[in-house]
């Protein structure tokens, strides 16, 4: 059985994150994770620029 989650914002943290599960889904590795609602008030075009200035690397 596989964890269900929502996202609160996709900001860098919640996009990092989907990002990941996405990944991991590709790979079949890890627990089974069900991305069920994400939650953002900004518009789908505005981008999150990277505070940290680079990209977050997924572990299985």
């Amino acid at each position: 059985m596989g964890v269900r989650v929502g996202i609160n914002g996709c900001d860098r943290i919640g996009r990092n994150y989907l990002r990941c599960v996405l990944e991991r889904a590709e790979h079949a590795s890890g627990t089974p994770v069900e991305v069920v609602a994400v939650n953002d008030i900004t518009s789908p075009a505005t981008p999150a620029a990277p505070a940290y200035g680079g990209r977050v690397t997924c572990r299985p």
